[in-house]
């Protein structure tokens, strides 16, 4: 019992949850209403980044979904939280480019992002697109609100978390690879599987996110000064 407390994050039980609004019930269900708001929310970077992760914050308003139940928890030290997300994002991106990616036989090059070496004018739209788009967009979708509508759909057992953090790590990969192919695939299943543990251990997502923009950054990093074969190759030549 102790060991499936720890492995999910702590949300109030149903009968906790406001009732005698209709609506919000239906949101929080799985009924026409609940679906629809689902696909609403999921298709809301087709059209803006971070759009879907906006759309989960008003369903967590309109719903009366406690903002816990998607890792909104206020940490203890904010400046502890920022500190360890940065140093965790820094660390993990040099890990994956430099170690796993070569173990897996990736280019060293990312030929998506070429066109960002030595390329100041696009820096600002990146830097936006990778703190908010990722770090707090993509944590918000993928860990937070994926996490609350697949647990209460599937259950809370060391089981079904397990199920939960594969099926989003696995999704959340996928999603990269019109972009970056296969690699892209990849390194995103791999990050995913790291960061939905960490969120299934600790139900808290703000020092995700900061890791998350600092894995995304020191990657934009890496590409914009030309560093990456230098960087893949400090093991394996």
């Amino acid at each position: 019992m102790a060991v499936n407390r720890m492995l999910h994050p702590p949300v109030e039980p149903p009968g906790a949850l406001p009732s005698g609004d209709p609506l919000a019930e239906a949101l929080r269900g799985f009924g026409p209403i609940g679906i629809l708001a689902m696909l609403v929310i999921l298709s809301g970077n087709a059209i803006v980044a971070p759009l879907s992760a906006v759309l989960v914050l008003l369903w967590v308003k309109r719903s009366h979904t406690p903002w816990r139940a998607i890792g909104y928890v206020r940490p203890r030290s904010w400046t502890r939280t920022v500190a360890i997300g940065l140093v965790f994002g820094v660390v993990l991106k040099l890990v994956m480019k430099a170690i796993v990616m070569p173990l897996l036989g990736a280019d060293a090059i990312n030929h998506a992002y070429q066109h960002l070496v030595g390329n100041r004018a696009a820096l600002p739209g990146m830097l936006f697109a990778m703190i908010v788009g990722a770090g707090f967009g993509e944590e918000t979708v993928f860990r937070g609100y994926l996490f609350e509508r697949l647990g209460r759909l599937f259950g809370r057992s060391l089981g079904a978390t397990s199920a939960i953090v594969l099926l989003t790590s696995a999704w959340f990969g996928l999603l990269h690879y019109p972009e970056q192919g296969l690699p892209g695939v990849q390194q995103a299943t791999i990050v995913g599987l790291v960061y939905g543990t960490i969120y299934a251990v600790t139900g808290r997502i703000w020092m995700l996110m900061v890791a998350h923009a600092a894995f995304d950054v020191t990657a934009l990093a890496i590409i914009y000064f030309g560093l990456e074969e230098r960087v893949a190759q400090l093991l394996f030549r």
